[in-house]
């Protein structure tokens, strides 16, 4: 996982992150899309953040951050329209041209944060069995829906956004190595294609891509990531009163 070689407009764009963050890897793929592969990559130690992080998000402390020309932006999905609208002529628009359609396309983005994360996060820090049964089945709830919103959105072509990779396709292909590591610890295949056949497919698709398999890490190690360190460290993060 690097930043790779210069990209056009990208020697002024600082990313601050944690490498085994969903969000953070929404990020650096849309970079990958957008051909802005020489900025610079900064790892956090959330256990003890950097005065960087604090001073660049005072609000939330949280990565990922995007650092352009010393200008902070936040949030995963809003740096990946930032990107979309500070580097136009760069790579392929990751938001549809038509008004409608962008809002459709940030409707399921949000809709994946809102429904399904929310949801499946509950699924690793539950603390019961009844609790993480739940949250599983609430989630992959949320991926059938999400199963429709392929077939709109995608208009019967590969992606969400098409031919190509686009807005929703980088909010829910963030997670895709993620729902594969939590198939190999818990044995809970989220995307089951006899479940959802079209998201089954789209995401071997999304891990395909250059620009996931560039950034994204190896699905083994964010397995054991989660099976040792995760819940210490959302302990340790959100320390119960």
């Amino acid at each position: 996982m690097a930043a790779g070689a210069a990209g056009g407009g990208s020697d002024e764009l600082k990313l601050l992150g944690v490498w085994v963050s969903p969000f953070v890897h929404r990020v650096q793929v849309a970079l990958h899309l957008k051909g802005l592969t020489g900025y610079e990559y900064a790892e956090e130690d959330l256990t003890n953040k950097s005065d960087l992080l604090l001073a660049s998000n005072p609000v939330h402390t949280k990565v990922p951050v995007l650092l352009h020309a010393g200008k902070p932006v936040c949030e995963s999905m809003l740096i990946v329209q930032y990107l979309d609208e500070a580097f136009p002529g760069s790579g392929p628009a990751l938001l549809p041209a038509d008004p409608h359609d962008r809002a459709v396309a940030r409707f399921w983005a949000a809709y994946a944060d809102d429904q399904f994360f929310a949801s499946w996060i509950k699924a690793f820090v539950g603390t019961t069995d009844e609790e993480r049964a739940a949250a599983t089945e609430a989630a992959v709830a949320a991926l059938q829906k999400m199963e429709g919103a392929f077939g709109e959105c995608s208009k019967g072509k590969a992606f969400f956004g098409g031919d190509g990779p686009g807005y929703v396709d980088i909010a829910l292909g963030g997670f895709v190595a993620w729902i594969r590591a939590f198939h190999a610890v818990a044995s809970v295949n989220l995307l089951d294609a006899a479940r959802t056949p079209l998201l089954a497919a789209w995401a071997e698709r999304f891990a395909a891509l250059d620009a996931a398999k560039e950034v994204i890490p190896d699905v083994d190690r964010i397995a054991e990531f989660a099976k040792h360190d995760l819940l210490p460290l959302l302990q340790k993060l959100h320390p119960k009163n």
